[in-house]
């Protein structure tokens, strides 16, 4: 039976802090720390390296000094020089000892300590796919949390202001890749941003033909003629001998003639506006709900009403009289009136939690979805994070929390999915779905959002939040279709735990009607 309930843990929330473990870095931030630590044993081993190079040259330098003074006095007068029987037999021995030991001294390499410490490392090292993964991650959040290129240069985002800054260079790496996946509408922002930058006055790498050279294409692929014109005599002007420069300028403004004929349209020049987040259109997708549903992750579009939130109350739960309740009773929030959602407070520990991601953490895979098609399970773009499951045989915390969870719901875990633990890294997210179709699907995110019916849950340390997906009758609810928020700052950890309808028969017996 592929149907199922839903019960999920947040272990941690918006907190800053190998194998198949290492593949696809970016999507697990717990993952990403480890990282951290690596690059700073090998800023300690670069250190190390400068020093004894240092110290290498310093010897030179004072071999050097020594020998400078001994030569010119040699080759003022070398006859007179080697009358001295002791200066003969010096120059004998500098010759064929002490120049040898300085041959030496040259040719030891300081780097082989940290040659090697690095090659230790780098099969640990992200690759371009976790490079372009992490870019394409930022543009996601761009797009969610509607952030222009300059605020995310510059460190700015929503509630938080850091030394955390993109250099020109970056901005056009970021540009580049939008721009090899023929994603025009990105490539334009963020080659827009660079050129911005460098026209303040920023050093970079990348040189403004370069840019332009870009820009001046991918706003022509936006549609935008006349600016790819005004872009492109910018080029020509920066570098006249630029190979597509001036042919380009000679088919855009041809391309242009032939539209404003056909329309019977008179010449406009382009707009002296800067582009921004705004001035192209974002070309749809394959999610339909992607404006409600990003909306809510920005906390827009709520349909909390007075009345609703009147109908929601917190109280304690003893789980039907459980004996494990009966002392210490459950707190239970409502979150939501219809679908009916409940949050319960103080679910786990920080003991709990802590032992829940060391256990998790060596196991983390990139979380997989089942292709439609062909059946097979693969990664996908719409769902960026880790997860591994552990057994309730593998620590009594597990366990522990399984029988929690059975306590407070009233229902079985015996025929449940095991405990799922994910990992969200830079933009993780998981688009709308639903969870009563297949098994093995992660929900997680910065909120978990439900775009049919306009809530936001948002995510509190050791909380847990719980909903049924099925009707009595054994429908799927399809108000319940969600989504986990791309994360913006920090790191998120959450537990899932999928209850399954078989099992259940006596503990939620079928209702009169169908949608019980």
């Amino acid at each position: 039976n592929a149907a199922f309930y839903i019960f999920f843990l947040d272990l941690l929330a918006n907190t800053s802090s190998y194998s198949s473990y290492y593949v696809c870095i970016f999507v697990s931030a717990g993952q990403m720390t480890d990282l951290i630590h690596t690059e700073k044993e090998l800023v300690q081993s670069l250190r190390e390296y400068i020093k004894a190079e240092e110290s290498k040259l310093t010897a030179v330098k004072s071999w050097a000094s020594k020998l400078d003074a001994l030569t010119r006095l040699a080759t003022s007068d070398p006859e007179g020089y080697l009358a001295h029987p002791v200066n003969a037999y010096k120059l004998m021995k500098r010759l064929n000892t002490e120049w040898s030991e300085l041959e030496s001294l040259v040719l030891q390499n300081p780097s082989d300590g940290f040659i090697g410490n690095i090659s230790v490392h780098r099969q640990y090292f992200p690759d371009a796919e976790d490079e372009t993964g992490a870019a394409k991650a930022l543009m996601r959040l761009q797009d969610t949390y509607q952030l222009d290129s300059e605020a995310f240069s510059k460190g700015k985002l929503p509630g938080v202001h850091s030394n955390a800054v993109l250099t020109v260079d970056d901005c056009f790496d970021m540009g580049k890749t939008a721009y090899n996946d023929a994603d025009y509408y990105h490539a334009v922002l963020w080659f827009q941003q660079a050129l911005k930058q460098l026209d303040d006055g920023e050093e970079a790498v990348v040189t403004k033909a370069e840019i332009l050279d870009y820009l001046s294409y991918s706003v022509y692929q936006m549609g935008d003629i006349p600016r790819a014109i005004e872009l492109t005599r910018r080029l020509v002007a920066v570098d006249p001998s630029h190979e597509r420069a001036g042919g380009n300028l000679r088919y855009f403004e041809r391309l242009l003639s032939k539209q404003l004929n056909e329309m019977n349209q008179a010449y406009q020049p382009a707009s002296e506006e800067p582009i921004q987040l705004g001035t192209y259109t974002r070309p749809k997708d394959h999610l339909p709900e992607r404006e409600s549903y990003e909306a809510l992750c920005r906390g827009e579009g709520l349909q909390m009403t007075e009345a609703r939130r009147s109908r929601l109350f917190c109280r304690y739960q003893d789980g039907r009289g459980s004996p494990r309740l009966l002392l210490k009773p459950m707190k239970e929030e409502d979150e939501w009136d219809s679908p009916h959602i409940v949050r319960y407070l103080e679910m786990l520990s920080d003991e709990e939690i802590e032992k829940i991601k060391e256990l998790a953490k060596p196991r983390l895979a990139r979380a997989t979805v089942r292709d439609p098609k062909t059946g097979v399970l693969t990664t996908a773009n719409y769902r960026v994070s880790k997860s591994a499951w552990l057994e309730a045989e593998e620590d009594p915390v597990i366990e522990r929390v399984n029988q929690r969870i059975e306590d407070i719901t009233g229902l079985t875990v015996q025929t449940a999915e095991l405990l799922q633990v994910a990992n969200y890294g830079v933009g993780g997210q998981y688009e709308p779905h639903f969870d009563f179709s297949r098994m093995s699907d992660v929900e997680a995110g910065g909120a978990t959002v439900f775009p049919d019916f306009g809530a936001a849950i948002w995510p509190r340390k050791g909380t847990s939040v719980f909903w049924y997906n099925l009707f009595r009758s054994g429908e799927g609810d399809y108000r319940t279709r969600h989504a986990a928020c791309p994360v913006l700052v920090g790191s998120k950890w959450v537990s899932n735990k999928w209850i399954h309808e078989r099992g259940q028969e006596f503990r939620r017996p079928c209702g009169l009607t169908e949608v019980d």
